[in-house]
């Protein structure tokens, strides 16, 4: 009995001595990481994506942080890098830290901006997204020449941003201008559509309107022409009136549409440069300028150029809008939107 307990041990002890030899074994081999597995099973679609994310880094990622830099400095015209001739100078500005943005910030001339700023936006989107909205609503019913009215409306869309201002500015213009003319046609004195601080600011809002209504019109019309019809026959026959209808039924329907376009809108518009600057400089004055047109000035306009400054501006505009689509998406998800 104790050679077979003997012969039996021995087998079980080697058994479990290879067994501990095979466990030893699999863990010496590392496991790949979850980054190497990614780029093991989708080396293909990273492949595609790395140009693209090599130039937004090369377009955007380095002016940005760039621009950080330079908004903690006292960089200026006189202090950068910069070659005269034959002559390399050196730049000799230094690190400030945070003074440029406490300067700015305890400066009314940013807050003069700033409020405006979000007029001119809140404005703009506002009478763009409710004349985009009756426009869709009124495409998207039956009725003849439909295409033809579609064509007329989408048309400012892809005519040049630079060209329709200068054409406005045409318009616009207090002695020649047709809209002064079609008024003193009708009794009416001239309007100094842009020598006038509150007739200005009406102006470059009204410009702004006609170039962004197609965009609101296309993309509402899509939201509209997506909604079931069934919904709205359903509505029709529990007795719903064409008011009830729209505002239990087709708002709804386009809220994810229309909150998007929304949140674009107000972040073009927030950085609106060529309606403002092409139309009024700012002017008259500085009633019109908005953050991204003083911004501008500051580094090419003004003697000397500041760059520190507006690279402060514009560090500061990019958190603005940030905080609002922060805000603005904790928003949606309150209301039951999912992105």
């Amino acid at each position: 009995m104790a050679v077979e307990t003997g012969q039996s041990v021995a087998p079980a002890a080697g058994g479990d001595a290879r067994g501990r030899g095979r466990g030893t074994g699999e863990k010496s081999k590392e496991a790949p990481g979850p980054l190497r597995r990614a780029l093991a099973t989708h080396w293909y679609a990273w492949a595609m994506v790395a140009p693209v994310v090599i130039v937004i880094g090369v377009i955007i990622g380095y002016p940005l942080v760039r621009g950080i830099w330079l908004s903690l400095t006292d960089a200026d015209e006189a202090n950068v890098a910069r070659t005269i001739g034959v002559n390399e100078i050196e730049a000799t500005y230094e690190f400030t830290g945070l003074e440029n943005y406490t300067a700015i910030l305890t400066d009314s001339v940013f807050w003069d901006r700033l409020g405006w700023t979000v007029l001119w936006t809140v404005g703009c989107v506002s009478v763009t997204f409710l004349l985009g909205l009756v426009l869709a609503t009124m495409l998207n019913r039956k009725l003849r020449g439909r295409a033809v009215y579609r064509i007329a409306i989408i048309l400012p869309w892809g005519i040049p941003a630079f060209v329709s201002v200068f054409a406005w500015q045409m318009l616009f213009n207090e002695k020649n201008g047709i809209l002064n003319r079609i008024l003193e046609g009708g009794g009416i004195d001239a309007v100094p559509w842009l020598g006038d601080p509150t007739w200005a600011k009406i102006s470059v809002i009204a410009v702004n309107v006609w170039l962004g209504v197609p965009f609101m019109l296309v993309a509402l019309l899509g939201a509209l022409q997506a909604i079931p019809s069934e919904l709205l026959e359903a509505a029709e026959v529990d007795g719903a009136n064409a008011w009830q209808r729209f505002r239990n039924v087709t708002l709804p329907g386009i809220r994810s549409v229309s909150s998007t376009v929304v949140l674009l809108s107000t972040i073009w518009t927030f950085n609106m440069f060529p309606v403002i600057y092409l139309l009024t400089r700012g002017g008259p004055g500085d009633s019109t300028e908005i953050l991204v047109t003083y911004a501008y000035r500051l580094s090419f306009l003004n003697s000397p150029r500041d760059f520190a400054t507006s690279a402060a501006w514009g560090v500061l505009i990019l958190l603005l809008l940030m905080l609002f689509a922060v805000f603005y998406r904790r928003s949606l998800r309150k209301q039951g939107e999912v992105w």
